[in-house]
């Protein structure tokens, strides 16, 4: 009991740690530039409480949960032997933790609030919803195909710069063709997929399978797959974009 007491502790003084550079930046500028005493300093002292017990409890969460969940069952299909299953396996995980990610909600609803003041769709809640449904599913559906690649890229062992080569000139085409008023939202989509949800499961995925694969270096071959998370959703955005 008293080590995990203090084990306890000890991540919440790393949480500490972690935040006290934001803390700083915060007081500098709002006391020194602004010079302006911090409003409401109860809520915030709350607030920042609130902040370091609830990123001290996540990271513990992935520790003990996420990350080995990712990696048993990414060995447990490579053990398998079954690609179609890894596949599928991959491709759902890919889009479950993307359309459950809570940035990409955020982004999501303020992009139809931002198209509807804008005229781009009907000034109504269901035009709303259906237009942040609608974002949400396409970078799901662009997340899970990107670490179906990025699981076949590991079996193959292929290397990752042509896909990421490639992949950005597919950005780069697509910029030129989307609508001015998608490309923004595009950009940032690639950034909010790759968040609390989706890289702790996807990033255990990749290293557990390359540690299954004989011949797979999980430094080498393991990590990669998030890059392809944050690069595809940017290009169907922008399909998204162009269909609508």
């Amino acid at each position: 009991m008293k080590a995990l007491v203090l084990e306890f502790f000890r991540a919440v003084f790393d949480s500490v740690r972690d935040l006290l550079p934001i803390v700083l930046v915060v007081g500098f500028f709002q006391l020194l530039v602004l010079q302006q005493p911090l409003p409401n300093l109860d809520k915030i002292l709350y607030g920042g409480l609130m902040v370091v017990l609830g990123l001290t409890l996540f990271i513990r969460g992935l520790e003990i949960g996420l990350f080995p969940i990712g990696e048993a069952m990414a060995h447990g299909f490579a053990r398998k032997g079954n690609i179609w299953w890894l596949l599928a396996f991959a491709f759902a995980l890919g889009f479950s933790t993307t359309v459950a990610e809570p940035a990409l909600i955020a982004i999501a609803e303020e992009a139809a609030k931002v198209a509807s003041g804008g005229g781009m769709i009907a000034d109504t809640d269901l035009a709303r919803d259906d237009y942040a449904l609608g974002l949400r599913i396409t970078v799901a559906l662009s997340v899970g195909a990107a670490v179906t690649i990025g699981v076949i890229r590991i079996i193959k062992g292929w290397p990752i710069q042509y896909f990421i080569i490639g992949g950005y000139i597919g950005v780069v085409i697509m910029t030129a063709f989307a609508p001015p008023e998608i490309i923004g939202i595009a950009y940032d989509s690639g950034g909010v997929t790759t968040s609390t949800v989706t890289v702790p499961l996807v990033t255990a995925l990749g290293v557990g399978l390359a540690s299954s694969i004989k011949g797979r270096n999980p430094m080498i071959d393991g990590f990669g797959l998030i890059a392809f998370a944050s690069l595809t959703p940017m290009i169907f955005v922008m399909g998204y974009g162009i269909l609508i």
